[in-house]
């Protein structure tokens, strides 16, 4: 079959609708933005808040935002890179790390409500799904969970975070079909599987693993590890310490910005006029020095010479002196009004 090349006529071009900007890079799926922001008529102005979680390449971020007219306001907003403050130094982008970011994320925002005391969540993770209880005052911070472009499979990271912020207090619709651990052929959640995942089971297994069969790959892989003394047997025990400090102060903590450092200069630094007229006389006094101090029976042409040289640079300095006056007398007169 022969190509035929698409026609595209001026009236395509003038109709056609471009998509939105973040479409367009690849970055929102509007289709779901949509179903996750639209509010009840009759609940007028009330925020529908999201538990928006997104994975880079070396942090994990976690919010709960709200949509509005203006944009997104973030109620209140988690990232692993401050997990370190609660001793956990390495691995900051796994399963487990998501699970002590959706925690801090869930304690950080209830006790900005003032609602921690009242709702403490599952203080113990034990891997089995959880739901907050409503209690007799208020009931619990509801959010819709943002998983954004990532691919819902079973185990995934997002999910961990998810986790985290159940255990953390917060309600958020959801089933337990893709934690960790989950059998697509019981249809039942594993406990003990999805517990060795919030605890970093999976980690230790990893690094008993390479450390019998590539003890090179495992030096290499696992360095960061090994520096901090971090060991298989006792990862376990440092994500219990790391949630219950999580739990004991869940604020966030300001760091402290060393102050900027000098840089260097690569243009010349613009002189005033009083350092341009300073340079101008010692540039004159130098010549004048070098004058005199030529011997006598140098030639007159030389002498002749040299003094052209300071006269031009002379008339150059007067010149430019003088310009300077003529403008700003004319910048006057146009400000008086004698145009």
């Amino acid at each position: 079959m022969a190509f035929v090349k698409a026609q595209k006529t001026k009236a395509y071009f003038k109709r056609f609708q471009v998509k939105f900007k973040r479409r367009r890079q690849g970055k929102t799926d509007y289709r779901a933005r949509i179903r996750l922001i639209n509010q009840d008529k009759n609940k007028y102005n009330t925020p529908k808040y999201r538990f928006v979680v997104r994975f880079t390449n070396k942090d994990i971020i976690a919010q709960i935002s709200s949509a509005s007219i203006a944009g997104d306001h973030v109620l209140a907003a988690a990232y692993s890179h401050e997990l370190p403050h609660y001793g956990l130094d390495v691995g900051l982008t796994n399963y487990a790390a998501a699970y002590c970011t959706g925690l801090l994320l869930a304690r950080r925002v209830l006790r900005k409500l003032d609602m921690d005391k009242e709702y403490e969540g599952n203080v113990e993770a034990t891997g089995e799904d959880f739901s907050v209880e409503p209690a007799e005052s208020r009931r619990p911070f509801r959010a819709l969970l943002d998983v954004g472009l990532v691919k819902t499979t079973t185990g995934n990271r997002v999910f961990g975070a998810l986790k985290g912020a159940l255990d953390g207090g917060l309600d958020i619709p959801h089933s337990d079909k893709r934690f960790a651990g989950f059998s697509k052929d019981n249809k039942q959640l594993d406990a003990e599987v999805h517990r060795k995942y919030i605890y970093g089971g999976h980690i230790a297994a990893y690094m008993n693993t390479l450390m019998e069969d590539e003890p090179e790959k495992y030096q290499s892989h696992f360095s960061e590890y090994i520096k901090k003394g971090i060991e298989a047997d006792n990862i376990e025990a440092m994500y219990k310490k790391v949630h219950a400090a999580i739990r004991a102060d869940p604020a966030g903590k300001k760091s402290e910005k060393q102050p900027p450092k000098q840089h260097k200069r690569y243009n010349l630094k613009k002189l005033t006029y009083e350092e341009r007229k300073a340079k101008l006389i010692e540039r004159l006094n130098a010549l004048n020095a070098a004058a005199g101090n030529d011997d006598e029976d140098e030639d007159d042409d030389e002498n002749m010479t040299a003094l052209r040289v300071i006269a031009n640079e002379l008339e150059i300095f007067l010149t430019k002196v003088v310009s300077s006056m003529v403008l700003n007398f004319c910048g006057m007169l146009h400000i008086a009004g004698y145009s």
